[in-house]
């Protein structure tokens, strides 16, 4: 029987990839994002309809020093994700991650998705000439170049099958289409959390956090990550399974209450409270939460370790990410 060794949790933004003097740059292009919610209600809003609403108090978190003391945290706890994951020592890794147009699109964009091909594709996506200051970000990352990734396709096959037999009936993946590659949210643990180390194999489950209409809500998605686990538990070869979700906080508007309220619930094996979280602040970037909800579930009798909650402001609207690290073990 396949064993559940331990539960990892990370935050994959571009944030963690460039070097804090480039924070600013984001601030930017904060004024024309598209994705910018007010934390109270989960509103859509431009930036001026933010900035109106917007704590003055954020103004303290400006700073360079500010950015650096929350940069050198965020290195930490990608850090400490890392070590926890190869100290595990996992045959496999099955990560929860989300897609944003690279794999499929939002006129095709499936609740859940297995992906069991014997390798998946991921490259870095080039940036816009405008971005010309990022490219940091991408030499972090690699470059644009294009790897395969293994997979352990029978686990991934199995957890199809499985699931289905649970009433759980999931899109399965083994090849892409011309000119596609594996989401960020994957790409993320490839690139920097095994850079330099050992490539784990992989199942990649992708949970469609972003677009409606087809959103799990809070209560499928810990029910979904029970229904995993059954299916980790009927796995008749005695694999060692590590189970990883990628993603969030809240972003693109920092909102610390629905954070600290996610991770008290996990802290407290709270399921109710997980299942009732409210979808209206589940918007944008904070919708990866649902990731790290599939992972409570999956791993419910574990207890959950908060290595490190970092809110990282990025302009006087509130606009940021808030980066979070932890493990169930």
């Amino acid at each position: 029987m396949a064993e559940i060794v331990l539960g990892l949790g990370t935050s994959h933004s571009p944030l963690l990839s460039v070097p804090d003097e480039l924070w600013g740059e984001y601030a930017e292009r904060d004024r024309r994002n598209p994705f910018l919610h007010r934390t109270s209600d989960g509103k859509h809003v431009t930036y001026e309809e933010l900035l109106e609403t917007a704590d003055p108090q954020i103004k303290k978190e400006l700073t360079a020093d500010v950015y650096k003391r929350r940069h050198q945290a965020n290195q930490a706890g990608i850090e400490r994700v890392a070590e926890a994951l190869y100290k595990a020592d996992p045959d496999v890794l099955i990560m929860f991650g989300d897609d944003q147009n690279e794999m499929f699109s939002m006129d095709a964009m499936p609740a859940t998705a297995v992906f069991w091909s014997d390798t998946v594709p991921y490259a870095t996506r080039i940036p816009k000439d405008e971005d010309e200051p990022l490219k940091a970000l991408y030499d972090t990352y690699g470059g644009p170049r294009r790897d395969d990734y293994p997979v352990d396709a029978e686990l991934g096959l199995h957890l199809v099958e499985s699931l289905s037999e649970q009433g759980q009936y999931v899109m399965h993946v083994r090849q892409f289409m011309e000119g596609k590659v594996m989401s960020h949210a994957f790409g993320f643990v490839w690139r920097r959390l095994m850079k330099g180390r050992k490539t784990i194999p992989v199942v990649p489950v992708h949970i469609n956090t972003y677009f409606p209409p087809n959103q799990p809500t809070p209560a499928h998605c810990y029910e979904f990550g029970q229904k995993v686990r059954n299916a980790i538990n009927d796995w008749k070869k005695g694999t060692r399974v590590a189970v990883l979700a990628s993603g969030g906080f809240s972003h693109f508007t920092v909102d610390e209450e629905i954070d600290r309220q996610v991770i008290k619930h996990l802290e407290d094996h709270d399921a109710d409270g997980i299942r009732n979280l409210p979808l209206e602040r589940l918007q944008a970037g904070t919708s990866e939460i649902r990731n790290w909800l599939i992972v409570s579930g999956l791993v419910e009798d574990k207890d959950f370790n908060l290595y490190d909650y970092v809110p990282c402001y990025r302009s006087l609207a509130g606009s940021g990410c808030a980066m979070t690290f932890g493990e169930w073990s």
